[in-house]
């Protein structure tokens, strides 16, 4: 490409961002909150946990006068702002006027572990002098709004660069954040799927902490990822579980979900009936099934019964079928093929295929 045509398509992009910068005091932000002017999506909501300490030292920042990192903001058809960075920020502030958007929280904010002022510790902001109120309202924070001019794929990749979750998100918790500015098919589907009450019976034993962060909606991702698009897959998965989604949502990837759903549908029905809760816990030296889920056993069952789940209702061999699958899910030869490399992936899901199609070929 020449260096001229390369300055002609980075400003093309240049010119399809359009954005303003607003100072605005925290009290016009609870303001625009309250009247929905500022939009904070439920799914974002459910993200917001710095713990009460945290959340107190940011308003004992913000009496004192410390700088406060800028906020970003999508502009909606009809003016409303929609937030898309800041949330930990705007929602401790909120809280402390008497907001809840936590599902644990009280109603109001109560000042606890302000490592420099500490006698604002036990306050609520009713409880706050007039004159530090008054400083709270007034403290500002720049705002940078992405207009609704702007081109909406790049907002997306905007929101993606800005929310990297550093409240230790998980991957799958920023996705379901951002892929909606590219469209809410793919994330909808993910979301309905986990409710299926077999593929929640196979993954009981899936920490609750993960569980916590929306993990089994990724493990959702991960399966249709694997299944439809292996030779794309690299290690670590996280852009590439999202590379996926993004093709799902955009239609880049032919996705057909009624048939998508079926397959899952029927695969996992399959693995609960055989196996329930331990289908992806490995066993001790005695032979005891441990309570424990393993991703690499998740990948190697799921993956080649998806693809061969009509041969197997045909065949009518489940018995074989789960004899065969469980000899090499405690075999040796697994053990190689336990990482998440791609050989490793790759090697696995072929290991069960092949046994798998030799019961239902009758060999």
């Amino acid at each position: 490409m020449a260096i001229e045509n390369l300055i002609e398509n980075v400003d093309n992009q240049i010119i399809k961002i359009r954005t303003k910068s607003l100072d605005v005091s925290f009290n016009e932000l609870y303001d625009m909150y309250k009247n929905q002017e500022l939009i904070i999506s439920p799914d974002y909501q459910r993200l917001f946990r710095w713990e009460e300490e945290k959340q107190s030292r940011f308003v004992e920042s913000l009496i004192l006068e410390m700088p406060v990192p800028p906020i970003f903001v999508i502009e909606r058809e009809g003016g409303a702002y929609e937030l898309i960075d800041g949330l930990q920020r705007i929602s401790s502030y909120l809280h402390f006027r008497g907001e809840r958007l936590g599902e644990t929280e009280d109603d109001f904010l109560i000042l606890r572990g302000c490592d420099i002022v500490k006698d604002l510790d036990g306050l609520t902001f009713d409880k706050l002098p007039k004159a530090l109120q008054i400083k709270i309202k007034r403290s500002f924070v720049r705002m940078e709004v992405i207009k609704k001019e702007s081109e909406p794929s790049l907002k997306y990749h905007m929101f993606k660069r800005l929310n990297t979750g550093g409240e230790l998100l998980s991957a799958q918790e920023i996705r379901n954040c951002t892929i909606r500015l590219l469209g809410s098919s793919g994330i909808e589907f993910l979301e309905e799927c986990s409710k299926n009450v077999d593929f929640q019976a196979v993954i009981k034993r899936l920490p609750k902490e993960k569980r916590k962060t929306r993990y089994d909606q990724e493990l959702i991702l991960r399966f249709f990822a694997i299944k439809n698009d292996i030779d794309k897959y690299k290690y670590p998965v996280t852009e590439y579980l999202t590379r996926y989604l993004e093709k799902m949502t955009t239609g880049e990837a032919q996705f057909h979900y009624d048939e998508e759903k079926k397959i899952f549908e029927r695969t996992f029905q399959f693995i609960n009936d055989n196996w329930g809760e331990e289908a992806f816990s490995g066993k001790t030296a005695k032979g005891t099934v441990k309570n424990e889920f393993v991703l690499y056993y998740f990948d190697g069952i799921t993956i080649p019964i998806a693809s061969l789940i009509d041969r197997i209702i045909v065949c009518k061999k489940d018995e074989a079928v789960v004899e065969c699958i469980d000899r090499i899910k405690y075999g040796t030869e697994l053990r190689s093929y336990n990482t998440g490399s791609v050989s490793g992936v790759k090697s696995r899901i072929r290991l069960f295929t092949e046994g798998v199609v030799k019961v239902l070929d009758g060999r």
